[in-house]
């Protein structure tokens, strides 16, 4: 019965992962739908940081909750809010709704990790457990590689069948209806099959609070509705020293209080903060690579949203066979250099991507997209294992959650960040361009006025989208300078064996 939860628990937590990367497959058509102008894209990039904000903020505070309520309880409750967020969703009319809807979907969805493993250590021994874990940290994993595909695929499935298209011409939308009876499903069977085991423990609900506050502001301050004026919005820099007050206040309550959202005891500070730090620059790369990659095919290549998904397997692909590489190279030359290598080929391939011209061929896309995918690849399974290694066995889920909510931060501030300077450089460098008008000219001369303009607005976007890959590249070598503080393979196995003593 215990393996019957464990699937039921890894199907929802797939199911969350998959939702935080399902819009970006179709993004554009949700825009298009909502009237977002191609110009005005920064209206939609709350669309994206709703679910992850959400994500991130929710995931600590409740899973430590299900030692208290119960894992089915606090199952059933997120599957339920899940439900709820995923319908909001499908029915907005609007982008406010719409990313309402996102936030829901993304505090549900972001508690199904903790609690999974959480429901992993009540059910398995402690030598036994690692199977168990893994098979939930390859559902989270496999969301994150197949969740931009499964929205697509969705969404044309329905698009092509005669017997919904008059009742529902949007298509994006039925990726969210379809989670309905999926979270039902998932509901039944973990009622059926997960024991509501509870503990009288307390919870570090300001702890949880303060950590989601330091996200929302953060994100908040880099949202900028007026690229044109400025990179951060009028109130950005206050909101950032608020953001940054309110980190600082968590960090100084967790000091003090006497229940923490991880407990210190054991945990071996330098490398579980590398960890964190390394997870932390490798999602900012994924979320850029799996926004404006595809934004760069259909603004700049002129593809549409499916020939665009379909550029983007290049790198999907790559991505789950450098993880499976990672892992058998981690076991025998340790994470550090792994994640190390991972990282620099991954930082050379946004460097070659930066200098992507125009009418780059399907060679150079292939080449360079399937390098970055494999680099970033390398670096999961050394991760997830050297968090395991730095802190102790009954902590292990609420470490390998950490470890999710590093890179799921990355990846929201950094694709909140880059989207705010691309869009400020893409306004900045076509504040001179004027769209011409057929009035007063002759047709030749029209035509002319015309390619001079798309010949400036791809001109823009080539620089906008060449410096958001620069940095990126600057990310990932900074993720592989940190990767140098991962524990040693020496230290590895000791860690192990149970002969080396934690330190702080």
């Amino acid at each position: 019965m215990r393996k019957v939860a464990l699937a039921a628990s890894g199907a929802a937590v797939l199911l969350g992962a998959l939702d935080a990367y399902v819009v970006v497959g179709v993004l554009t058509d949700m825009v298009r739908d909502l009237g977002i102008a191609v110009n005005q894209l920064e209206q939609a990039t709350p669309i994206v940081t709703g679910y992850l904000l959400g994500y991130v903020a929710g995931m600590p505070l409740l899973g430590q909750l299900s030692d208290r309520l119960g894992r089915r309880f606090v199952l059933q409750v997120s599957l339920l809010g899940f439900l709820v967020g995923s319908v909001v969703t499908a029915l907005a009319a609007d982008v406010p709704v719409l990313v309402l809807g996102r936030v829901v979907q993304g505090l549900a969805g972001g508690a199904l990790l903790p609690v999974t493993m959480a429901l992993v250590a009540d059910l398995w021994e402690e030598h036994r457990r690692s199977t168990a874990l893994g098979t939930v940290g390859a559902a989270q994993e496999l969301g994150s590689v197949l969740g931009t595909l499964y929205g697509i695929g969705v969404a044309t499935l329905f698009n092509a069948l005669p017997l919904f298209e008059a009742w529902e011409p949007q298509s994006w939308r039925w990726v969210f209806w379809v989670n309905v009876p999926l979270a039902v499903i998932a509901m039944v069977i973990v009622q059926r099959t997960v024991p509501n085991t509870r503990r009288e423990v307390r919870v570090d609900v300001v702890g949880g609070v303060l950590l989601a506050l330091a996200l929302s502001l953060l994100v908040a301050a880099l949202y900028n509705p007026k690229p044109a004026e400025s990179v951060l919005p009028s109130w950005g820099w206050p909101v950032l020293a608020a953001a940054f007050a309110v980190l600082v206040a968590f960090f100084a309550w967790e000091r003090r209080a006497a229940v923490k959202l991880i407990d210190p005891e054991g945990v071996r500070w330098r490398p579980f903060w590398a960890v964190l730090g390394v997870s932390l620059a490798a999602g900012a790369a994924l979320m850029v690579t799996l926004v404006d990659v595809e934004l760069f095919a259909q603004t700049v290549l002129r593809r549409d949203s499916a020939a665009a998904a379909t550029l983007l397997t290049r790198f999907l692909v790559a991505l789950p066979i450098g993880a499976v590489l990672g892992g058998f190279l981690a076991a025998r030359a340790g994470d550090r250099w792994v994640t190390f290598g991972g990282l620099a080929i991954a930082s050379v391939s946004y460097v070659f991507i930066a200098q992507w011209p125009a009418d780059v061929s399907g060679w150079v896309l292939t080449r360079d997209l399937a390098i970055a995918g494999f680099g970033l690849g390398l670096v999961i399974a050394p991760l997830s294992g050297a968090v395991l290694r730095v802190v102790p066995a009954v902590r292990h889920g609420v470490a390998s959650a950490f470890v999710v909510v590093a890179r799921m931060t990355g990846m929201l501030v950094g694709v909140a960040a880059l989207s705010a300077w691309g869009l400020h450089r893409f306004r900045e460098l076509t504040a001179g361009l004027n769209t011409p008008l057929p009035f007063g000219v002759d047709k030749a001369e029209f035509d002319r006025q015309m390619a001079a303009y798309q010949r400036g607005l791809t001109e823009a976007l080539l620089t906008e989208y060449h410096e958001i890959f620069l940095i990126t590249a600057v990310i990932c070598a900074l993720g592989a300078l940190g990767s140098l503080l991962l524990p040693a393979r020496r230290q590895q196995t000791e860690s192990t064996s149970g002969s080396l003593r934690s330190t702080r």
